[in-house]
């Protein structure tokens, strides 16, 4: 055997393990290049995205590894992957069919200029769905963030317009940092949907449903998920409940609410308030408050223990060991910062939250996991 290839199988495999469970429990699977499987889709990501269409026709002009394809042919009647990379089509070819995909068609070359060629045969000669990746690596292979910096660039004049002649629907896949309201403004409300996906507290995708109706930004829909293993945690909301959502503002209560990351991402500071009937901290913190305990709360929820000046000698009467989880919202200090000033060591049961309080106090708030947590 070629031993370069036999080493590139088993590293690709490795970094497949937990992204890649299914792809990585069939012997018979022949990788791509490692790079492929960074760049690729998680199993569970994909099938969220795939939990957004249906139809009878999807295509993917960005189809990669093919770990959306397979997850968007179980919710389709046909799906046809399209790359530019031959190389890559030929392991799609091969390794989707022994995943159980039957309905997938193959096809080399520049998915968006195929499109009529593609949709000739459907109905009304559309796609239900167009997914679309685009490209987010520079000439000299970095990443870049920004909708126009991307390939294709969906913010020129006339893109949509033209992709909207062959589908009805458009699923885009953007950068997890990428600016929303940016976002938003530079595709002239087109965007119907915001879904903001999270895994295991960490936001993974941002994505974006388009159609050809206009939506005004207020009425965009925002879901916001983070799937935890036993569970999916979310929260949904129009921007315009966002913005004349009532919030009160307080002291720490007994327990303490942390957003969770696909929340806070979609700028969801007023209507979690709202929703879950807390008092807010003060208005840059995004921490809240209660008495009552909020379990389905979308975050990290805590039992406060103490309030305390963000003082080393203060901080050593309450936590004897200084070991501790620190955590820092609308502070001056990075959590670098006050973990060396403060000599704290890192781990163990007791969680720091550093804020501002309603009065502008630094404070640093003892904590402990409530009992009930959705993280």
């Amino acid at each position: 055997m070629d031993i370069r290839k036999l080493v590139a199988q088993v590293l690709a495999r490795q970094k497949a393990r937990d992204k890649l469970p299914a792809w990585y429990a069939t012997d018979t699977l022949i990788f791509p290049p490692a790079l492929s499987v960074e760049q690729a889709s998680s199993e569970r990501t994909a099938l969220y995205k795939a939990s957004l269409v249906q139809g009878a026709l999807l295509v993917d002009v960005t189809g990669g590894m093919g770990v959306d394809t397979w997850a968007f042919s179980r919710r389709t009647g046909h799906v046809v992957y399209v790359e530019q990379q031959p190389e890559l089509v030929e392991h799609a070819r091969y390794n989707l069919p022994l995943l159980g995909v039957t309905n997938a068609g193959f096809l080399v070359g520049d998915g968006i200029r195929m499109l009529g060629q593609i949709t000739a045969g459907s109905r009304d000669k559309k796609a239900d769905w167009l997914y679309l990746d685009p490209h987010r690596r520079d000439e000299q292979g970095g990443k870049v963030v920004k909708l126009d910096d991307c390939e294709p660039d969906i913010t020129q004049p006339g893109v949509l317009d033209r992709l909207l002649q062959y589908t009805r629907k458009i699923l885009v896949k953007v950068s997890p940092l990428l600016d929303i309201d940016l976002a938003l403004k530079q595709l002239a409300n087109r965007v119907e949907t915001v879904h903001i996906v999270a895994v295991q507290g960490e936001v993974k995708e941002l994505l974006f449903v388009i159609d050809n109706q206009f939506v005004d930004k207020v009425n965009v829909k925002f879901n916001t998920v983070n799937l935890l293993p036993d569970t999916v945690v979310g929260l949904q909301f129009l921007w315009q409940e966002e913005l004349t959502a009532a919030v009160d503002f307080g002291n720490p209560k007994k327990y303490l609410y942390e957003p969770n990351a696909a929340v806070l991402k979609a700028g969801a500071f007023r209507i979690v308030a709202a929703r879950y009937g807390l008092v807010k901290l003060a208005p840059n913190s995004h921490l809240y408050t209660s008495d009552a305990l909020k379990a389905d709360f979308p975050g990290r929820i805590f039992q406060l223990k103490e309030i305390i000046k963000p003082d080393k000698n203060t901080l050593k009467k309450h936590i004897p060991d200084l070991k501790a989880n620190l955590t820092t919202r609308n502070f001056p200090q990075t959590v670098a910062e006050m973990r060396k000033k403060l000599s704290l060591r890192e781990g163990g049961s007791i969680y720091i939250l550093a804020t501002t309080l309603l009065n502008g106090d630094k404070r640093l708030l003892i904590t402990q996991k409530a009992d009930l947590v959705q993280a």
